[in-house]
């Protein structure tokens, strides 16, 4: 029997171990290979006629195609021992891949590890004594309750938290709770202003809040004003917020340690077209979760998962020892982005882990946002494809100029690739952008494995640390079982299609006496702002303080 086959580009032509096998060394033209047949010793007198004849038939009924005959000179045993060797050397280049993304891959001890040094680092943050201990500073907000729906009135409201600015009138009537009539502008942020000055920065905001008043018809109006500003504050007041450090790209200078809502009100007073009326600066968790609970009254948790990520709760007053006061409950902002800053997370953290975080703007800072957020993930998975490939394990070995490139991987490609339907078609279109056209389909399988581990990965971790969240609260309560809703805001995790799903899974194992329902906000953190601008209105229109 004689057996042809083709070669395939990338794979060696090798004698065959017996009778008869072909393989086209090159190609003349798409119709016309050249073929190669090796044939072994066995009955060469036979075979020679036989070849003869088979030659002539070929050539009869494909005369396009240039058929030679070799005979193979050692049989099948050299033919097995390469077979041989393929086989290994397939499979140690399989272990060594699996190796490498097991270092990202986390145990249930360790997810449990982790629930309980943030749950440590909750304890610490929130104590007098020992709040400059931790990397987890849990700052009061000075939001003391959620809204009841007799909010009413007109509110202005900013939202700053990325690379976008966005500018809302948000009208509340009491008795229309649901009912919100809400309009707004969103307006970008240049790079350049991003990491400009101080006064550069604020002047664009007050130039943007301009436009949207003279767009509105309300230019000279003065309005209640809610500032979701997403950034690390420490505050003793509402309507203050002490900008401890930039994150998200940020850098503007000479903003860091000085009161955001003074620096607004002074590009205000050097725009002279308008004046407002400052009522609250809040984080964008906070402001997620006053949206929320404008739906819900369970809500007491808000978390982000988005460019960065964060989370805040509602805890007992008497735990807030910074602030003064034991009745009721305060909103405190976790902060939990700057988790591992103090070596929490180092046994977790990997060789990717420590590039990425060498290679931003800010080093040692943001260790578990670092791991989780939007802004990094599509560049650990770009650090793992160079590794893999620079040894030889992905691409052939072959590196190209774009995926060398810090932030060509972008974190939205991630949910691109394991979108379930058109996830291999993904996966080549988005590697041919990479340039990297002579990827193979076991490329795209390992590409996509490789996003899969890096976000499942974050998604269990947001999970561990949201459930360090709930068990706290629900022991504050002294409750077996808890029933609570988290208000969720964040691009991560509204289109990635496994993220909440793995991060819902992970907390409920880690959590299992708190029962957790998820509400997205629809309408941005910008709104909660609003709300607690309204909420804050209406207790200083009671009497409360």
């Amino acid at each position: 029997m004689l057996t042809a086959c083709r070669k395939i580009p990338g794979w060696e032509a090798n004698p065959g171990p017996s009778c008869c096998k072909a393989t086209a060394l090159t190609t003349v033209s798409p119709c016309s290979p050249q073929w190669v047949f090796y044939t072994s010793k066995i009955n060469v007198f036979f075979f020679s006629l036989f070849s003869r004849r088979l030659q002539k038939m070929v050539r009869r009924l494909v005369p396009d195609c240039d058929v030679r005959f070799l005979q193979s000179p050692c049989g099948s045993g050299k033919g097995a021992a390469m077979v041989t060797a393929v086989a290994y050397r397939l499979a140690a280049q399989q272990a060594e891949r699996q190796r490498i993304l097991d270092t990202l891959r986390l145990s249930r001890e360790q997810l449990l590890e982790v629930k309980r040094r943030m749950t440590d680092g909750i304890v610490l943050g929130l104590s007098k004594q020992t709040h400059e201990q931790t990397s987890v500073k849990m700052l009061p907000t000075y939001v003391r309750s959620t809204p009841d729906g007799t909010e009413n009135g007109d509110f202005l409201a900013l939202d700053l938290g990325g690379s976008s600015f966005r500018v809302l009138l948000v009208r509340l009537r009491s008795g229309k709770r649901h009912k919100v009539d809400m309009h707004q502008k969103i307006y970008t942020i240049p790079q350049e202003t991003m990491q400009g000055t101080g006064e550069e920065l604020f002047d664009h905001i007050v130039q943007c809040i301009a436009d949207f008043l003279e767009y509105m018809g309300m230019r000279g109006a003065s309005l209640p004003l809610g500032f979701t500003f997403s950034f690390p504050c420490n505050q003793s007041k509402l309507d203050e917020g002490i900008l401890l450090k930039w994150t998200k790209g940020f850098k503007a200078s000479d903003c860091e340690g000085k009161d955001v809502v003074m620096l607004l009100k002074e590009a205000i007073q050097r725009k002279q077209e308008f004046d407002l009326n400052f009522v609250a600066v809040v984080n964008d968790t906070v402001g997620t979760m006053m949206t929320c609970g404008y739906e819900d009254p369970k809500c007491e948790v808000g978390l982000i998962v988005g460019t960065g990520t964060n989370a805040c709760y509602m805890e007992e007053m008497h735990n807030v020892e910074l602030v003064e006061g034991n009745e009721g409950l305060m909103c405190v902002n976790v902060e939990w982005g700057a988790f591992g800053d103090f070596g929490e997370l180092d046994d977790f953290c990997t060789q990717f882990d420590r590039s990425v975080d060498d290679c931003s703007n800010y080093p040692g800072k943001q260790r578990y946002e670092k791991m989780i957020s939007g802004m990094y993930l599509g560049e650990i998975v770009r650090n793992v494809l160079i590794d893999f490939t620079s040894k030889g394990l992905l691409f052939r070995g072959k590196m190209s100029e774009r995926l060398k490139s810090r932030g060509i991987f972008e974190t939205k490609f991630l949910a691109q690739i394991e979108s379930d339907r058109l996830a291999m078609r993904q996966v080549r279109s988005i590697l041919q952008h990479l340039g990297l056209t002579g990827s193979t389909c076991d490329d795209s399988v390992l590409v996509k494995e490789v996003c899969s581990v890096v976000a499942r990965r974050a998604a269990q971790l947001c999970g561990a640390g949201l459930a360090a969240v709930v068990d706290r609260m629900r022991q504050n309560r002294n409750q077996n079982q808890l029933d609570i809703t988290v208000g969720v805001d964040g691009t991560l995790y509204k289109t990635h299609p496994h993220f909440s799903s793995i991060m819902q899974e992970t907390l409920q194992d880690l959590a299992p006496q708190c029962r957790v329902t998820f509400l997205k906000s629809e309408d941005g953190s910008g709104k909660g702002a609003a709300l607690i601008t309204a909420v804050a209105c209406r207790g200083n229109n009671q009497g409360q303080h």
